[in-house]
């Protein structure tokens, strides 16, 4: 274990150090989950265009509390391992570049990677019989994911442990949409 701890954080100090002062506001934008506002209308429109407004109502709902888990669930397990995070350990940061951007809490695993995750899986499996491009989507976590390297802030194996759960609890929730979805609304989810 000692020695994935050791690789993973020399993979964190290679991929930090390449990047460079011009790209760190794009990045520092990048992470930053608000700014992604504008996708996630272009999401709401497209649940809306699919449903209509009484199946996007529920599917929002829906949503709300595939978040509050995915959110929670990360949080319980951060708080389980106790990892600190790359920025504030004191033994990287002299090989880390550094922000004044610097996130308290633990590290292990990412819940921008995590969430981000499990909010794409979910969005294309329930989009995907529409609309081919959704699958475009896939490139949020991994833009998002990545910004959270860049910053220090995570060590890339939390990033790919966030992924990981995120694709198994987009798909459960999934499932689960598609369960309720033809219980209550008496039609299968195509």
């Amino acid at each position: 274990m000692d020695s994935i701890i050791s690789k993973d954080a020399e993979l964190l100090i290679f991929l930090n150090n390449l990047g460079n002062e011009k790209w760190d506001s794009f990045w520092l934008t990048i992470t930053n989950q608000f700014n992604w506002v504008p996708l996630f209308v272009i999401i709401l429109l497209l649940i809306f265009w699919r449903f209509g407004l009484k199946k996007t109502l529920f599917t929002l709902l829906f949503i709300t509390v595939l978040v509050a888990f995915s959110d929670q669930f990360t949080n319980l397990i951060k708080n389980t391992t106790g990892r600190l995070r790359p920025c504030n350990t004191l033994e990287l940061q002299e090989y880390l570049r550094q922000f004044s951007y610097k996130p308290r809490g633990y590290s292990f695993w990412s819940g921008h990677a995590s969430l981000s995750t499990t909010f794409t899986v979910f969005i294309i499996l329930l989009l995907r019989s529409r609309f081919k491009f959704i699958y475009f989507l896939v490139l949020f976590p991994m833009v998002f994911g990545y910004s959270r390297v860049y910053l220090g802030v995570h060590y890339p194996g939390d990033i790919t442990v966030g992924y990981i759960s995120g694709i198994v609890f987009g798909t459960l929730f999934y499932k689960l949409y598609s369960f309720l979805y033809s219980k209550i609304f008496k039609e299968q989810l195509v």
